[in-house]
């Protein structure tokens, strides 16, 4: 979709952003966005150590089952 994004591009969304908000606000929309992009990386990071305690468990659950059936056996 977006192949790369120039200098150009770039001040343009920037002039964009300044006569939406206007210059006193952008502080403020910097420091929201900042926390919303940490708060959107720890989720994901929380997310992806949910799946590998997830993954590691079911992994001992079936190591586990084939030592009781060799056990039986």
């Amino acid at each position: 979709m977006f192949k790369s994004i120039g200098p150009m591009e770039l001040i343009l969304i920037l002039v964009i952003v300044i006569i939406f908000f206007g210059v006193g606000k952008l502080p403020q929309v910097g420091e929201s966005i900042g926390k919303a992009i940490r708060s959107f990386k720890k989720g994901q990071s929380e997310e992806e150590e949910k799946e590998v305690t997830t993954t590691k468990s079911s992994a001992r659950k079936t190591d586990n089952s084939k030592k009781t059936a060799t056990k039986k056996a």
